[in-house]
């Protein structure tokens, strides 16, 4: 397969990536440094760019040493590991000295760095990670296949697939997860037959590893059939221990591409067993608040009123009164002419502010103490179930003071 050129690419083009690549082969000379990874796999999908990834036969004391001569920033990230990440511009490059694995534990690998590309390319994951382009965008396949699996959208591992998952057991999720987004048809036989060999090393990994691995998945336009294999092969209960049926999630991925909403519809639906789960996978503070805001009693768009919405992120704010709609949407979906008018009322209504405080309160008469809160408590709760008028507050509270003196 003739290999394409990646010349005009935006990224490759840029001020910022010419900086960088002139700064090394000013140290190395020419082919000193090659793009690879998702820079490349990206451009001959057609899919957008987000990160610039470097290869160099520079060993790491020297990127550092180049990238300062040119005038960069240079960060040593991870110089065990011969990574420097470069800024050129404000925008950073990671550049990383071509390697090989010494020992693995699947979890992390200890290298010796080397000058040969076909090397590197072998103890990279998958075929389709495994392209290089050079400064002119002229692009290179070590392995032979990387480009004919680009063209029939495959992700299969580099080599023994069993001996790249035991270096590293994260590649079960990455192989799941790279097929969500890039692969097409059912995933490659070989890689699928090695995952679920393997998949018992998926509890040495950190949770935290886990989840961040898991939530890219379910990121992807359409997980439902990626994740229906790992629900048929075994693979989600590893990681999900109390999973639901997929019906559900079925449902949520339809609706919405947050990553959170579509896992919070494959977590167990008690308040418990939820918790727990979200804790097994060490998901973030603010993670965790939303996925707890799901749990409670169901909206049902059909009904549902405005007021109602009001009191919804008056009492729990817009991200969580949005979260329940779309967990609505995702129950009746028939209903998307309501949740839109919804949405557009959680996101465009000014939230007011409690009319009266503990003043209001003193002038009635009430000693400061308990009794202050308990009525402002009182008072809000009333106002909100009316739906929030603008008048009449000392009246009320007024009628709420005689009615607990009563």
């Amino acid at each position: 397969m003739s290999a394409p050129s990646l010349a005009d690419a935006p990224w490759l083009t840029a001020a910022a990536t010419r900086k960088v690549i002139a700064a090394l082969e000013a140290e190395g000379g020419p082919d000193v440094a090659r793009f690879v990874g998702g820079c490349v796999r990206n451009s001959l999908m057609g899919r957008p760019v987000d990160d610039v990834d470097i290869a160099t036969r520079l060993q790491p004391e020297a990127v550092m040493a180049a990238l300062k001569a040119a005038g960069l920033k240079a960060v040593p990230t991870g110089l065990d590991h011969g990574t420097v990440t470069a800024v050129a511009d404000s925008q950073p490059f990671e550049i990383t000295t071509l390697r090989r694995d010494v020992t693995t534990d699947g979890r992390r690998a200890t290298v010796a760095f080397i000058p040969d590309w076909a090397e590197d390319a072998g103890r990279r994951d998958f075929h389709i990670n495994a392209l290089y382009a050079d400064g002119e965008g002229r692009v290179f396949d070590p392995t032979g296949r990387g480009l004919a699996d680009i063209a029939a959208r495959r992700v299969a591992f580099v080599g023994d697939a069993g001996r790249r998952i035991r270096e590293d057991r994260l590649r079960i999720l990455r192989f799941f997860r790279f097929h969500a987004w890039y692969g097409a048809g059912d995933p490659d036989a070989a890689g699928l037959a090695a995952c679920v060999e393997e998949a018992g090393g998926l509890s040495e990994l950190s949770a935290e590893r886990v989840s961040k691995e898991l939530l890219k998945l379910l990121a992807a336009s359409d997980p439902v059939p990626t994740v229906e294999v790992m629900a048929h092969t075994g693979i989600l209960a590893h990681l999900l221990l109390e999973a639901r049926t997929l019906e559900a999630f079925r449902a949520m991925a339809a609706v919405t591409g947050d990553p959170l909403l579509r896992l919070s519809s494959l977590l167990p639906a008690s308040a418990e067993a939820l918790d727990a789960a979200a804790r097994g996978l060490r998901l973030s503070n603010r993670e965790m608040a939303r996925l707890q805001g799901l749990i409670g009693p169901k909206l049902d768009l059909e009904t549902l009123a405005d007021r109602q919405v009001r009191a919804l992120v008056y009492g729990e704010g817009r991200q969580a009164a949005g979260d329940r709609l779309v967990q609505a949407l995702s129950r009746k979906p028939e209903q998307r002419g309501r949740y839109d008018a919804l949405v557009d009322l959680v996101q465009t209504w000014s939230v007011p502010r409690l009319p009266v405080g503990g003043r209001e309160v003193a002038a009635l008469g009430v000693a400061p103490g308990p009794e202050t809160g308990a009525l402002l408590k009182a008072f809000e709760a009333d106002w909100v179930a009316e739906d929030f008028p603008e008048t009449g507050h000392v009246e009320r509270l007024k009628a709420l003071r005689d009615q607990r003196e009563g």
